[in-house]
């Protein structure tokens, strides 16, 4: 069953490029009203289309020098398990499951090299299931 038809998807569009944006400015520029957008962004919200507004920083203007994307095997009876872990780390970005390489991929930001290291040997590592860490340092984010 289709959650959006063509007019979500540009309110969506228009709300990902500025999260900001008012329902007046997208209406004025779809040529609706303000109430129309109104309804359809609370429409959206509950169907969890949106689920939720937030903002993007950049790690490194925050003084995070290591941004990670970092593949974790697990044993298969382990898996939700240990991904629920990874949840409840402070510096987890983003926890998936995979059908990838790897079984958990994980984006993890730190302030350095050494803190990832100190993450991975003492919190992720010991995680119950847990078998291999694969980590991949991003030198630069070209698209989000």
């Amino acid at each position: 069953m289709l959650e959006v038809d063509a007019l979500d998807f540009k309110i969506l569009k228009m709300l990902q490029e500025d999260g900001r944006r008012s329902f007046t400015e997208i209406a004025e520029k779809l040529k609706l009203s303000e109430s129309t957008i109104r309804k359809r962004v609370q429409a959206l919200q509950k169907k969890e289309v949106i689920k939720k507004f937030t903002i993007e920083v950049d790690p490194f203007k925050m003084g995070i020098r290591t941004v990670a994307i970092v593949g974790v095997d697990v044993d298969p009876t382990k898996l939700l398990e240990a991904a629920q872990k990874l949840c409840e780390l402070k510096e987890v970005r983003s926890v998936a499951t995979s059908a990838g390489d790897h079984m958990v991929m994980t984006e993890i930001w730190t302030r350095d090299g050494r803190e990832l290291t100190k993450l991975i040997s003492e919190k992720i590592g010991r995680i119950d299931g847990v078998k291999k860490i694969c980590p991949a340092i991003i030198l630069e984010k070209l698209k989000s």
